[in-house]
């Protein structure tokens, strides 16, 4: 997109990428359809965004003022690329896929001038201030009046994203937020508090990783006052929980481990059901029925539901009817780390947001821009992520241009 910009306003425009062809993450982004954008607007879209500790993102908003939902969608058709707004208010191309709108655009791209250098590892910057790349087992140098950097972040390395650049900028003096998992799933603790070991038993996780829990309700009160509540669903793990459920609520979560070294969750098996309507349901008279036979024909617990109850209660509990039915509607697990982050979907922390100006150029290095996932924000799932990468590459190619039109 920086480069889009910057080939608009008749600058001459070189890309180097580290991999063999252009765009790896955007491409994986649509493995299961493109979820280019979301239908929200103006404030609702804005305050889905977050700085690195937290708080909104103003920052965010004012990239977004040059790019937002509508104007994502207006820049695809005008690709040739139709999209439609899902169920959920997510925006996807007609026909789901990422590779023909990135085909499109990098045809687009060429056509007006962009010159594309694949397999070129940046190494930094030499005593000249040139830029420095190994390619084909050799290093040469470039010079550029101005550079726009768009490294990404640290999740899925083998796409490019690998965080090499960190010591590159900090060694320059630039500050950077430590990256962090982000839109990730989580290990858990102790499920049961008289079990032995962490985690899932292994009953459990033969049976049921890999398979979704819904409808749920997911609710979090964490110790210094964050907070969320939302109905949805999730994945088990082999090691704990995934999804967009978890997704939703992983920067609460990731930042309530680092604080407190747990994350306490409860989870509503019955979302749809209220607290005196289980309570009632679980105490009716069952007879000679095992307690399994009555949750399964009163409220329809089976299955994967039914296991998670085994997972956190006692045999002891399991038969206590106020106890089961308080379970029933919160079901209490212990997440203790979030995955990796190379798994995650995206990363938060990198450069951090005051080292930029509005055009998103370093204030340390003059003629140096950054764009995308490696700058401090971050956003759930649902489009905001591509859009506000997108919105910021606009802000900062047409910051570069402005730039070299004031210093030529």
């Amino acid at each position: 997109m920086a480069a889009e910009r910057l080939r608009a306003a008749g600058i001459e425009v070189d890309l180097y990428d580290a991999m063999a062809s252009v765009g790896r993450k955007f491409l994986l982004a649509g493995k299961g359809g493109l979820n280019l954008t979301h239908s929200e607007v103006g404030e609702a879209f804005a305050s889905r965004f977050s700085s690195g500790n937290g708080e909104a993102c103003p920052e965010v908003k004012q990239w977004l003022d040059r790019l937002d939902g509508p104007g994502l969608r207006a820049w695809a058709l005008g690709l040739g690329v139709e999209t439609f707004v899902g169920s959920s208010g997510r925006v996807f191309p007609v026909d789901m896929k990422s590779a023909p709108l990135l085909r499109a655009w990098l045809s687009r791209l060429r056509a007006s001038g962009v010159r594309f250098h694949m397999r070129h590892h940046w190494l930094g910057w030499n005593e000249a201030r040139e830029l420095r790349f190994g390619h084909a087992g050799q290093e040469h140098s470039v010079a550029a009046k101005a550079v726009v950097l768009a490294l990404g972040g640290a999740s899925w390395p083998q796409l490019g994203s690998n965080a090499g650049w960190v010591p590159l900028l900090a060694a320059r003096g630039v500050d950077i937020a430590g990256l962090r998992p982000a839109n990730c799933g989580f290990d858990l603790g102790l499920a049961r508090q008289d079990a032995a070991n962490p985690g899932w038993s292994p009953f459990f996780v033969e049976k049921f990783a890999g398979l979704p829990v819904k409808p749920v309700a997911l609710q979090f009160e964490g110790q210094s006052g964050r907070s969320f509540t939302r109905q949805g669903e999730f994945v088990i793990t082999a090691g704990g929980l995934e999804g967009s459920l978890i997704y939703a609520a992983s920067s609460l979560l990731r930042e309530e481990i680092a604080e407190f070294g747990e994350a306490l969750i409860h989870l509503d098996l019955l979302p749809d059901r209220s607290v005196d309507f289980v309570a009632a349901e679980v105490a009716r008279p069952r007879g000679t029925r095992s307690m399994s036979t009555h949750l399964k024909s009163r409220l329809g617990i089976d299955g994967l539901k039914a296991a998670l109850l085994h997972e956190v209660l006692s045999k002891q509990d399991y038969t206590d009817v106020s106890t089961l039915a308080a379970t029933l509607k919160r079901l209490p697990l212990r997440l203790r780390s979030a995955r990796p982050v190379a798994e995650a979907i995206s990363t938060a922390g990198g450069v951090r947001l005051p080292e930029l100006d509005d055009g998103l150029m370093l204030t340390q290095l003059p003629g140096v821009f950054c764009a995308g996932e490696m700058l401090d924000w971050e956003a759930p799932t649902g489009g905001y992520l591509l859009t506000a990468c997108m919105a910021s590459g606009m802000v900062a190619g047409e910051g570069a241009a402005a730039w070299l039109n004031a210093n030529p």
